[in-house]
Order: C-alpha cells, then structure tokens, then sequence
C-alpha cells in the first residue's frame, strides 16, 4: 500500500528549495500528522544535526514514521560529490553519506543519494563519472545493507547534473554496479523535463522503484501545475508500488497549502489509506 510522506529542511542554506516544511520540527510533524501524512522526509545538514533532533520523541508525539533521509547537504554546505576528480573529496562524500545511513537506520529510514553524485567536469571524463559513482553505490549499498537499511539513489535533470537524468539509465547504473540494496527514487519534477513518457518509465522500474517524490510540472503540489497524474497511478498500481509518495515542493502559497493540496491528490488520484 502506498504512504504518504511531506518533506521537512532545517538546513539554512537551503532556504527557498522544494521542502514544505522548514526549522521548526515539531511544528511540521504536527502539522503532518493533522493534514494525515504517514511520514516526514528530513533534509539535515549532517548526521550529528540529524542525531541531535529530538526524532524519536517528536514522530511518536505525532504518530509519524521517518521515511527517508537527505544526504544533499553534503553538496549545499561542503561541495562534495561521489564524482570530485579527488581521491580524497569522494572519500569525504562517502563518509557524509555513511554517517546518515546509519543515523537514519535507527529510525528504519532510508537514505537518498541525489546532489552529491556530482557532475563531471574536465580533467574527468563522463565515463569516469559514471565508474566512480558506480563503485560509490556498490559501497554504499554494502553498508546500508549492514546496517538494516536502505539507500535511494535519484537520478536529476541536466540542469543539475551531467552523469544520469533518465530512470532508465540509473537502472542500468546500478545492475552495472552490483549495487543491488540501492532503490530508485523517481522524482517526477526532474521526470518531467527527462523523460519521454512518465508512466512507461516508471513502469519499467518494477520493483527496482523505492520512492517518489511527488511533485507537478511547476514543483508545486501535485495539482498545482499541468501534469496529468493519472497514467503515473496507474504505473504504480501496476507495479505494486507500496513505498511513499513525498512531497518535495515549493511551500506554495503556503507550506500548509502545499501539504495539503498534495494530501488531497494523494487520496483522491493515488488510493490513499482510506483510515484516513
């Protein structure tokens, strides 16, 4: 069965990216838990932040589960990347993202791979890129494993990165690596611009798909822009898909709105949990 799931940042540097909630974590979760949301997705600036927030008290306050966490800080705040041309800057990257893994695994979370698999830029060449991110996932997702968890890589659009843009293509990524405890997050804002036609391509993920970020052509709540969502559900009941639908948007017009204008598209287009 599909869960539903509304993103949450406290990273200052972030401000004015596609998170609905922001800083005050127990404000959003409550928030979450009166609009119906199963879960939150936190975007922290790193695993101690992440381990100093009073989590476990706060999602059972408010009956919430922690769907997943962000590993994008990592860029944002340090420009670390799975891909840097330096031995060193990927071995930063991995460590940043081993400490969330296990971080997150104390609250059954997944972890998402998405701004630091990096691009590649001269001296590296694409082939390069795609070796190192590669090896990083295989590696990561040995760890995941080991720690009960695991790891969503998301694939962006070519504004955000030159490595993998179609889900296809990360498919194909981590058969190549082995990386078999990494599931892929198909986020439909960079879909829209990347893909030729959604649903086929969320269709041929199959059970390889662990995560969506549902989001409209405009990254607003789903409804709120020009994308038609009903060959997407029908993808995903097709495939069986019983992870969470997320909402990483723009808090527009306001975070509350948001939320719920993407809880209203939840239950009226995907099937949501009629509970409630």
């Amino acid at each position: 069965m599909i869960s539903s799931c509304v993103t949450i940042s406290v990273v200052e540097a972030s401000r004015g990216g596609p998170f609905v909630f922001w800083d005050d974590l127990g404000a959003a979760c409550k928030t979450a838990h009166d609009i119906g949301f199963d879960a939150v997705e936190i975007f922290a600036p790193s695993a101690d932040a992440l381990q100093q927030l009073p989590l476990a008290q706060v999602l059972a306050d408010h009956k919430l589960r922690l769907a997943a966490v962000g590993t994008g800080a990592g860029w944002v705040l340090h420009r670390l990347s799975l891909t840097s041309s330096s031995f060193d800057e990927r071995k930063a990257a991995e460590d940043f993202i081993r400490r969330m893994i296990d971080v997150g695994a104390t609250h059954g979370a997944a972890t998402i791979i998405g701004s630091m698999q990096g691009s590649f830029h001269s001296p590296l060449d694409r082939q390069s890129g795609l070796g190192y991110l590669g090896e990083s996932l295989a590696r990561l997702s040995e760890h995941a494993a080991s720690a009960g968890a695991s790891l969503l890589y998301e694939p962006l659009n070519r504004y955000e990165t030159n490595l993998v843009n179609r889900l296809e293509d990360a498919q194909r990524l981590l058969i190549d690596a082995g990386a078999e405890n990494v599931h892929l997050l198909a986020d439909l804002f960079h879909m829209n611009i990347e893909e030729v036609q959604i649903a086929e391509a969320l269709t041929r993920c199959g059970s390889r798909l662990g995560h969506v970020h549902l989001a409209d052509s405009n990254r607003r709540a789903a409804g709120m822009g020009h994308l038609d969502f009903r060959p997407i559900a029908a993808a995903l009941a097709e495939n069986n898909f019983c992870g969470y639908l997320s909402a990483e948007v723009f808090p527009l017009p306001t975070p509350e709105e948001a939320a719920r204008q993407t809880m209203e598209s939840i239950r009226t287009l995907f099937s949501k949990n009629p509970s409630h």
